[in-house]
């Protein structure tokens, strides 16, 4: 979600690492976790205010119905200046600074982080032969520069797999070049049904993808079934209704027939 200062924020699966306390802490605000995305985005316009209101509430596991329990997340905070992993744990409340503009889910970010130090010959150019000035050894394709890239669904490997991409992409400075390099990041990490086994019943899937431009106030999305990009501006509604407006999911595949 975001806002229309420009403050983003997205919560990530992070089970069982999240820890929030059950108790209320009489000296600070205490604000339930299911809200605390919507009170950030409510009460704060950029990361470093985020980081200044965080040192004046508690955040706590009660939750919304008994029915509706708490999510276990950690949290990708951005603005355009910064962004920050937020990670509530047994051991507190720890942010850490996210030079990789990127998040998935376990584990905790700082081993997460230090992953990428295993992938540093990564290159998007041709490999030179380091192996041995005997052997005349050649290459034989295009993108052997990113050969042990991870390619499995893990969310480790899909860490790597998305800083290494957005590292590296290239676009036009237009907006219409921009979103569409940022679905195409998305993509590199997707997952697709039937390959990530839930259960005997069901499989893992990319639900939705979503970006925003949290200048211009607009989201993009676009569904499992329904690739096509949607867009919605936040600009063009009344910013201070009381009300809340609803858009359907367009997820019905929207083909365009040329003949």
């Amino acid at each position: 979600a975001f806002n229309e200062k420009g403050l983003g924020i997205a919560g990530l699966n992070f089970v069982s690492n999240a820890y929030f306390p059950k108790e209320l802490n009489p000296k600070k605000k205490n604000v339930c976790q299911y809200e605390f995305l919507t009170y950030l985005l409510s009460t704060c316009q950029n990361v470093f205010e985020v980081k200044k209101m965080l040192n004046e509430i508690s955040v706590v596991d009660v939750p919304f119905s008994e029915k509706l329990k708490n999510s276990s997340l950690h949290y990708l905070v951005a603005d355009e200046k910064e962004s920050v992993v937020l990670e509530f744990t047994k051991e507190g409340l720890k942010i850490y600074p996210d030079e990789f503009d990127c998040l998935t889910n376990n584990p905790p970010f700082d081993k997460m982080s230090f992953l990428p130090n295993l992938y540093m010959s990564l290159s998007t150019e041709d490999p030179k032969n380091t192996f041995s000035e005997k052997n005349d050894l050649r290459c034989f394709s295009r993108g052997m520069g990113g050969m042990f890239l991870p390619g499995d669904l893990s969310s480790t490997s899909r860490f790597i797999r998305a800083s290494f991409t957005l590292a590296n992409s290239k676009c036009e400075p237009k907006e219409e070049s921009n979103v569409s390099q940022f679905f195409h990041i998305l993509q590199s990490v997707q997952q697709t049904r039937g390959l990530c086994e839930v259960n005997s019943k069901g499989y893992e899937i990319t639900i939705y993808s979503s970006c925003m431009n949290l200048k211009k106030g607009i989201y993009y999305y676009s569904t499992y079934e329904n690739p096509r990009i949607s867009a919605i501006s936040l600009k063009k509604e009344e910013l201070s209704s009381e009300k809340m407006k609803r858009y359907s999911l367009l997820d019905k595949l929207d083909v365009a027939y040329q003949n």
